[in-house]
């Protein structure tokens, strides 16, 4: 197979939620292959540590808030006129709060909905109308296998998550035929900044290893390389799908 196909050399990838955990990790994939990065996120702080982290490989950094529809726009508009255009998205911002049902505060309630279903969809038609006007573009959803899988203290997590994966279908249904590629990639439980009091507890650890097929947390730079063919040229014909990265967790009972 030509390395071609996954080479991003001349192409700019915008990743959203990436001063830390999996959005790095996507961003310095992407790095790797050829893709000019810029990393997003609210703090420019964290963003300048991360961008420090990538040593003599250039990225840029744009620091704004992916819940705000206004804020998002004008952001992509001064990239794309201050850099070019964007030819990936890595839709990766995302929050979690665990409550159970019957408790779960409704300001937590739509602080998950506002980052991980607003923002996603701030962020893909602000870039998608840019990549329908040129005929060409991949968007990277970033789902879970909590798309398909409840789990007890998760409902808006769950609920957000469900929620992008049908958002990722029905943007491919109206982007496809002008050249846009937008599929979600699902992560199963990866061990992350976000994720250590999870790791650190050794009853959840160990029903993680019983679930999973693998028998271990996913390790963040386990995701990059469906991350590359979700937004290279091996992939133009795939759209509307679902790339589950989850140690087998959602193929058995």
């Amino acid at each position: 197979m030509k390395q071609a196909l996954f080479d991003l050399t001349g192409r700019r990838a915008l990743v959203t939620g990436s001063s830390q955990g999996i959005g790095l990790a996507l961003a310095r994939g992407l790095a790797e292959a050829g893709a000019s990065v810029v990393l997003n996120g609210r703090d420019a702080g964290k963003l300048a540590g991360a961008a420090a982290s990538f040593g003599d490989t250039a990225v840029q950094t744009a620091a704004f808030d992916v819940t705000d529809q206004a804020g998002a726009e004008a952001a992509v508009a001064d990239l794309e006129a201050r850099l070019g255009p964007i030819d990936i998205l890595i839709n990766n911002a995302g929050i979690t709060r665990r409550f159970p049902a019957t408790e779960l505060p409704e300001s937590a309630w739509r602080e998950v909905m506002a980052v991980n279903l607003d923002g996603l969809f701030f962020m893909a038609q602000a870039v998608g109308k840019r990549m329908v006007q040129r005929g060409r573009g991949k968007i990277v959803n970033i789902c879970s296998v909590q798309s398909d899988l409840g789990r007890p203290g998760t409902a808006a997590y769950s609920a957000s998550k469900g929620a992008a994966r049908m958002l990722t279908r029905t943007l491919c249904a109206e982007w496809a035929r002008h050249g846009v590629q937008v599929n979600g990639l699902a992560p199963g439980y990866f061990a992350t900044e976000l994720t250590k009091a999870l790791v650190d507890d050794p009853v959840f650890t160990a029903w993680l290893c019983q679930r999973t097929p693998a028998g271990r947390w996913g390790r963040v730079e386990e995701l990059v390389g469906a991350a590359v063919f979700l937004s290279a040229p091996a992939s133009d014909f795939v759209n509307g799908t679902m790339v589950y990265v989850d140690g087998g967790m959602t193929a058995v009972v």
